[in-house]
Parts: structure tokens; sequence; C-alpha cells
């Protein structure tokens, strides 16, 4: 994972994280929708924080820059 990748997390957020299956967190990762490009892109230079007890991230959308979310929700 190149280094401007590697995300940053709370304590809540990396708990809520690691606790999530690597081929899921991929999955999760690569399909966040993007208003800008109207289609689902992969998030990248992404931070996480825990909201309301789910986990948001927040980054940059792969296709055009523009900044966008994906709230994983917990319950």
């Amino acid at each position: 994972m190149p280094t401007e990748s590697i995300p940053k997390f709370n304590d809540p957020a990396a708990k809520l994280w690691a606790a999530i299956p690597p081929d899921a967190r991929k999955k999760l990762l690569s399909s966040v929708w993007c208003g800008k490009c109207g289609h689902a892109v992969t998030i990248t230079n992404f931070s996480g924080v825990v909201k309301a007890g789910d986990l948001l991230l927040v980054g940059v959308c792969s296709g055009c820059r523009g900044d966008i979310a994906r709230l994983i929700e917990q319950s």
C-alpha cells in the first residue's frame, strides 16, 4: 500500500476497521459512490472516525479527486 494511502483512524475507528475481514474491507473501499463521477469508485487517502456508533470513512475519489465519504453501519 503506498504511503499516501495509509489510513488514519482514531482508536475507536481503528477497532471497528480491524473487526472487518480484509476481503470485505477491500470491497468497501472499492465501491464508494462519487456524486461527481456518477458511479462507484475507490476511496483513497482516507481517514476514519466513529459517528453515532458507525464507522465513517472520509477521503478522495480515485477518479475525479473530489471529496467522498463512506458510512459503514455497525448495527
